[in-house]
């Protein structure tokens, strides 16, 4: 590794980091503060014109690595050691001037959550050429020219019009597409994309990375790329770094990282959902069965859902899929009695269920449990792990004391924590760690379903990994049903037993897995098993050439 390092220094270098540390302090409860390290000895180069994947878990370092070439420390950090030489100079020791002047226009930032960072109340044009004047980078008549070509360079509709948008006014995709406009409208020689498609649906992530490539070939940029989805970072990057712990892994073309990786880790990134779940076939009476359900919000005249029917059978898991606004969420919400239907009735456990939360008998609630996508805000901060996973013993079974202790001990060894973390508080724990305690919650109530809304959408391949094979484990042990919501088709492919595609509040195809991938398929299904990034170079350009292909298209 370090002979590779030392080659890849050699030449010039529009962006080079030497040895860089970063380090934090933490206040960790009952505590004395103390400092850690976040960035621990990186050294990298990019050239102009190049893209540099930056892969690796949270915690890895990848955005703060990413921030540094701005010469900035987001939530408190400090830069310590090294070096961040831009252009020619080392940026940390530029003055507070300079530092400004260099952030939107020599170096400019993409974010993951464009809907996060764009004021609500200007227009996108507004927002779009702020920098470009503010920098005097372009007259506002030119950079407004310079946003219309960049809008239709990254195929935004009406170009000419957009702007004139405000924020709120497009879709979550095209608000990506517009803040890389923004980051590329004063021509600068270095864009950090950081993780700019991880919050879009498969469907819309293709067209936004098909934008950023060509966009950054056209123009010249170069470019830092951080994900922890390898199959997309392979598709717009020369050369890929992985890291962990802060320290470089392995770094290498693109081309050696997928196909011929050398460390483990890598090869543990390469290899993620490869996981081997055999379908099992649908037996017995539904431990659930939706009947025809119509719902819509507000006692609104549009339907969410529209005639929506599936089945849910005793150790088996459904997966819903779809991309946003297909009704995924709200069939969950419809199932557990937060939204009344408007037609058709829900069967749970060979009863009707009611359709109302505040209606429902203890066994309802004690039966069905529902896992989130954000294990942060699923628990109470101020709980240990302990107190956590022991209130459904308490409220269902009225356990107290060494009764509940020693359930709650065999809950975390069941989801293979320990009693360890038994007086632990959620801050003090992994996002990974976070998830399985919200899994052991769960079991604790002894459900018969559980619903998991995108449960590992927020978690590293590899984490997530662990979460989906302790799921299938406690399957296997405790005969629960999973209706498992997701937007992953990767992931479906690793646990579903039965799939139902979800698409404008329909049910558009429904079966077993096996039945529903295989060909031939529906429109929408097509372009969603499509649109599914693959650890292959090439894939995004034969992607959206097949697309154009479809259609009649050049």
């Amino acid at each position: 590794m370090a002979e590779a390092l030392k080659h890849k220094t050699h030449g010039d270098a529009l962006l080079e980091i030497r040895d860089l540390k970063i380090e934090a302090t933490v206040y960790p409860p009952d505590e004395d503060p103390h400092d850690i390290t976040i960035v621990d000895g990186i050294s990298l180069k990019l050239e102009k014109g190049k893209v540099l994947g930056l892969i690796g878990e949270s915690g890895a370092g990848k955005s703060t690595i990413g921030l540094s070439a701005m010469a900035y420390g987001r939530g408190g950090v400090r830069i310590t050691g090294g070096e961040v030489i831009l252009n020619g100079r080392d940026i940390m020791k530029e003055k507070t001037r300079g530092v400004r002047h260099l952030r939107g226009a020599e170096v400019c930032y993409v974010a993951q959550s464009a809907a996060a960072a764009f004021n609500p109340a200007h227009k996108l044009m507004d927002q779009v050429v702020e920098a470009t004047v503010e920098h005097g980078r372009a007259s506002r008549k030119e950079a407004e020219k310079r946003a219309v070509a960049l809008f239709r360079k990254l195929s935004l509709p009406e170009p000419e019009r957009i702007g004139n948008r405000y924020p709120h006014q497009v879709s979550g995709g095209q608000l990506q597409r517009v803040m890389t406009a923004m980051a590329l409208c004063s021509e600068p020689d270095l864009i950090v994309f950081d993780e700019p498609t991880t919050a879009l649906d498969v469907t819309t992530q293709i067209d936004v990375l098909a934008a950023i490539k060509e966009a950054i070939r056209d123009t010249g940029v170069a470019a830092l790329y951080i994900t922890h989805d390898l199959a997309v970072v392979a598709q717009v990057s020369d050369e890929i770094m992985v890291l962990r712990h802060g320290k470089t892994v392995e770094w290498a073309e693109t081309r050696q990282i997928i196909e011929a990786p050398k460390e483990d880790y890598t090869k543990a990134l390469v290899a993620a959902h490869a996981i081997d779940h055999e379908e099992q076939k649908p037996a017995g009476s539904p431990a659930l069965s939706v009947k025809n359900i119509t719902a819509a919000y507000g006692g609104g005249k549009i339907d969410v859902l529209k005639d929506v029917s599936v089945d849910i059978f005793p150790g088996q898991t459904l997966a819903v899929v779809g991309e946003s606004g297909s009704g995924k969420s709200t069939l969950a919400r419809v199932i557990t009695g937060l939204l009344t239907p408007r037609e058709g009735e829900i069967e749970f456990a060979g009863r009707t269920l009611s359709p109302k939360l505040a209606q429902r008998t203890r066994d309802d609630l004690r039966e069905l449990q529902m896992i989130y996508q954000m294990a942060d805000t699923a628990m109470n901060p101020r709980q240990t792990v302990a107190t956590i996973i022991g209130r459904p013993l308490e409220f269902y079974f009225n356990m107290r004391g060494k009764e509940r202790d020693r359930r709650v001990a065999e809950l975390l060894d069941k989801i293979e924590m320990g009693t360890g973390y038994a007086d632990r508080y959620p801050a003090e724990l992994s996002g990974g760690q976070k998830q399985r305690v919200c899994i052991a919650r769960a079991l604790a109530a002894k459900p018969t379903l559980i619903i998991c809304d995108e449960v590992t959408s927020a978690l590293d391949p590899l984490v997530a990994n662990e979460i989906l094979k302790l799921l299938l484990e406690l399957q296997r042990e405790e005969q629960v049903a999973y209706l498992f919501i997701t937007h992953d088709l990767a992931t479906v492919k690793a646990i579903a037993d039965s799939i139902a595609v979800m698409y404008q509040g329909k049910v558009v195809r429904y079966g077993t897995k096996s039945e529903v991938l295989k060909p031939p398929f529906d429109d929408y299904t097509d372009l969603l098993l499509s649109s599914v990034p693959e650890m292959q170079l090439g894939w995004l350009e034969n992607a959206i050439a097949g697309r154009r292909m479809e259609s009649g298209g050049n």
